[in-house]
C-alpha cells in the first residue's frame, strides 16, 4: 500500500498554505452549483449522473464526498478530477488561483522529480513544434502552397486556421534540425511523439508532409499532433502523434480547450461529438461551438467522463454511413451507462458534418432539431438495412427490430417504439406486442444472484467484523461523543486502509489536537475504496443518536470477540506443540479464561 506522498517539510508547508486559501467550498462551486443545507453544502457530482445531489462538500474539514458514487477527497484532489491532471497539475491551478508561487524540487520521490522533469521538457518540445508548424504555413515557401490550397477549399477563414493553430509539416527532416538546434535530447524528442528514428538511427518528422492540427488539453497544453496528407498515398489519411506521457487519445476529446472557455461564458446545455479534426473545425466556424471531436468512432469512459463534466447532454454526429456500423452503435452504450443524455444526429447518405456544415448553418441545424434517441437512432439504422416493399425484407426487419425494442429501459418508451414500428410495417400493434413477448432481449445480460443459502456463515462473520471496524473509525474521525473514551490503538485491525486511520486517529489524540478527516487523503491510497466506505457513514445522523451509540458499543465488542477468538486459536496452536504437562495444564487454564471473558461478551450483546 503506498503510504502516501512523502513532502520535505518547505513542500509540506507550502501546501498547507495551499489549501487555507482556497477553500474548498468557493473552489468546487466556480465548478458546479452548491446550496447550504444544515453543517454541509450539497451538490449534484459532477462525477456521476444524478438528479437529487448527495455530492456534499464539507467546509469544516475541507473535504468532499459523494454518497452515490463513493468519490472523494479534499480540494487538490478534485482539481485533480475535474480538471483531468495530475497532483502537481492541481497544485499548479490552485497556486495561480491563490496568487502563490510552487517551490521548486518538491516532489516526494527522485522518480516524481524526474518524470515531472521529463514531463515540462516534452511540453516546450510540443510548443516549440506547434510553433514550428505554424511558422511554415505563412512561411511564403511554395511548399506550403498545397497546405493553403486545402484550407482554402475547406473554406476555413484565417481567424478560424488562427484560433486551432493549424500549421504544415513541409518535409520530414526541417522539424529535426530546428529542435536539435534548440539544445533538447533525442530521447525527449523522441519520447515526444513529434520525431521518430528510421532503421539508420535518423531522427524525422512523425507527421512529415502533411497538414497539422495540433490537440490541445483543457490546461490550453499542446500534448499530441494529428496530420493529414494532402497527396494520394498507401498510408492513412490521417494520423496521430503516437501515446506518450502527455499524449493518450482515449484521455481526452479534441478541442476539449475551447469548450471549457464556453464553458466559463456561458452555461452549456448541450456538446456535439464528431469524429474528425476537419468535422469539429468546420462547425465551430459555422457557429457550432460546443464541438469536440473523439479523433475515431470508438468512444471510451474517459471521454465520456471528460464531456460530462460540462453537461449531460450529448449530441453524437458521426457520418452519413456511421447508420450501419453496429458496433460503434453499440459502442455509443458507453455514453450512456456514463449518465449522459445521448441522442444521435441522422446525417445524409455518404455526407459528414464537415460537409454539411459547409452547405450553411441552417443545414446543419436541421440534422441537429432531427437528432433521436440511441435506441430510436438504432431502429433508423436498422430499416436502411432491408427492404421494407418486400415481404421477406419486411419480416426480417420485423424480428430484428423487435430485439431492439425489448431493451428499451420502460414499457411507456417500448409502447411508442411499437406505434412507430407499426406505421412504418403495416402490421398492427396487437401483433406487433404479442410477438415482443417472445423475444429474447439483443443485448441482456442474464445475471442470476446467487442464492442466499449459499453465503457462508464464515462470510457473514466478515461482514458483521468489516461493518463494525468502519463504523468505529467513523465515529472517531467525526468525533462522536460517545467515542471518546475508546482507544482504538487496542482493538484489531488488518486492513491496511484502517490501520492507517487508527494511527492517524490515536496519534492526533495522544498530541490532543483535533481530528482532520481530510489530512487522510495524502496518507491513505487515491480512490480508497475502503476509505471512502467510511465516509459514506457520516450521512445525516447515522453516527447519532442513542441507536448510532447503541451500534458503536455493540461494533467494539464484536471486534473484542474476534480478538479473543484469535488468541484462543493461538493458545490452541501452543497446546499442541507443547510436550511438557505443567505448561499444558498452564495454557489450558488461560485458554478457559478467554473463553468466559467471550461468553461474558457475548452476553451483552
Amino acid at each position: 500500500m503506498n503510504a502516501g506522498r512523502n513532502f520535505d517539510s518547505e513542500f509540506a508547508a507550502f501546501l498547507r498554505e495551499l489549501k487555507a486559501r482556497n477553500d474548498i467550498v468557493e473552489v468546487i462551486r466556480s465548478y458546479v452549483s452548491v446550496d447550504r443545507k444544515g453543517g454541509n453544502y450539497w451538490a449534484c457530482c459532477p462525477f456521476h449522473h444524478e438528479k437529487t445531489p448527495s455530492f456534499a462538500v464539507n467546509e469544516a474539514d475541507q473535504f468532499y464526498h459523494c454518497f452515490g458514487c463513493q468519490e472523494s477527497g479534499d480540494v487538490i484532489k478534485f482539481v485533480q478530477e475535474i480538471e483531468s491532471t495530475d497532483f502537481m497539475g492541481a497544485v499548479r491551478i490552485l497556486a495561480a488561483r491563490a496568487k502563490l508561487t510552487v517551490p521548486e524540487n518538491n516532489f516526494d520521490t527522485e522518480e516524481a522529480a524526474r518524470k515531472k522533469k521529463k514531463r515540462d521538457n516534452m511540453s516546450k518540445i510540443l510548443l516549440d513544434t506547434a510553433r514550428f508548424y505554424l511558422g511554415n504555413l505563412y512561411s511564403g515557401d511554395e511548399r506550403a502552397e498545397v497546405h493553403l490550397q486545402y484550407i482554402s477549399g475547406r473554406g476555413l477563414a484565417p481567424s478560424t486556421v488562427k484560433k486551432f493553430g493549424l500549421g504544415a509539416s513541409l518535409d520530414f527532416y526541417s522539424l529535426p534540425e530546428y529542435l536539435s538546434g534548440k539544445g533538447y535530447f533525442r530521447e525527449d524528442l523522441v519520447d515526444s511523439g513529434v520525431l521518430a528514428a528510421n532503421d539508420k538511427g535518423r531522427l524525422y518528422d512523425a507527421l512529415g508532409g502533411r497538414l497539422i492540427f495540433p490537440i490541445i488539453n483543457a490546461m490550453d497544453e499542446v500534448i499530441g499532433f494529428g496530420g493529414r496528407v494532402l497527396e494520394k498515398t498507401k498510408f492513412g489519411k490521417y494520423k496521430n502523434t503516437k501515446e506518450t506521457l502527455l499524449f493518450d487519445k482515449s484521455k481526452t476529446l479534441y478541442n476539449i480547450n475551447l469548450l471549457k472557455k464556453l464553458k466559463r461564458e456561458q452555461p452549456i446545455k448541450d456538446v456535439i461529438i464528431v469524429e474528425g479534426y476537419m468535422d469539429t473545425i468546420s462547425l465551430y466556424q459555422a457557429g457550432f461551438k460546443n464541438v469536440v471531436a473523439s479523433m475515431g468512432t470508438s468512444l471510451t469512459k474517459e471521454q465520456a467522463r471528460l464531456a460530462k463534466r460540462y453537461t449531460d447532454n450529448v449530441l453524437i454526429s458521426y457520418d452519413g454511413d456511421f447508420a450501419g456500423q453496429k458496433a460503434d452503435l453499440r459502442g455509443l452504450e458507453i455514453l450512456d451507462e456514463a449518465g449522459l443524455h445521448l441522442r444521435v444526429v441522422p446525417m445524409p447518405d455518404g455526407l459528414d458534418p464537415d460537409d454539411v456544415a459547409r452547405q450553411g448553418k441552417e443545414a446543419y441545424q436541421k440534422c441537429l432539431d432531427a437528432a433521436m434517441p440511441l435506441i430510436d437512432y438504432r431502429l433508423h439504422s436498422l430499416e436502411r438495412s432491408y427492404d421494407l416493399t418486400k415481404t421477406e425484407g419486411k419480416r426480417r426487419f420485423i424480428s430484428a427490430a423487435l430485439k431492439i425494442v425489448k431493451t428499451a429501459e420502460s414499457e411507456s418508451v417500448k409502447e411508442e417504439l411499437l406505434k412507430k414500428l407499426r406505421d412504418k410495417t403495416n402490421v398492427s400493434y396487437s401483433a406487433l406486442e404479442r410477438d415482443l413477448q417472445s423475444v429474447k432481449a439483443e443485448s441482456a445480460d442474464e445475471e442470476q444472484e446467487l442464492p442466499k443459502e449459499r453465503i457462508s456463515e464464515a462470510a457473514a462473520g466478515t461482514d458483521k467484523q468489516l461493518k463494525a471496524k468502519r463504523f468505529i473509525l467513523a465515529a472517531k474521525l467525526f468525533s462522536a461523543p460517545y467515542a471518546n473514551e475508546l482507544d482504538i490503538s487496542e482493538l484489531p485491525l488488518g486492513d491496511e486502509t484502517h490501520i492507517v486511520i487508527a494511527q492517524y486517529i490515536a496519534d492526533r489524540e495522544k498530541k490532543k489536537e483535533r481530528i482532520r478527516p481530510s489530512e487522510l487523503f495524502e496518507l491513505l491510497d487515491e480512490n480508497s475504496a475502503e476509505f471512502n466506505a467510511i465516509l459514506d457513514l457520516n450521512y445525516g445522523d447515522k453516527l447519532s443518536g442513542e441507536t448510532a451509540e447503541r451500534f458503536f458499543f455493540d461494533s467494539v465488542r464484536t471486534l473484542q470477540i474476534q480478538a479473543i477468538d484469535g488468541q484462543i486459536s493461538e493458545c490452541n496452536a501452543e497446546y499442541e506443540k507443547e510436550t511438557d504437562t505443567e505448561k499444558r495444564k498452564e495454557i489450558s487454564r488461560r485458554i478457559f479464561e478467554l473463553i468466559q471473558k467471550q461468553k461474558n461478551l457475548k452476553r451483552r450483546n
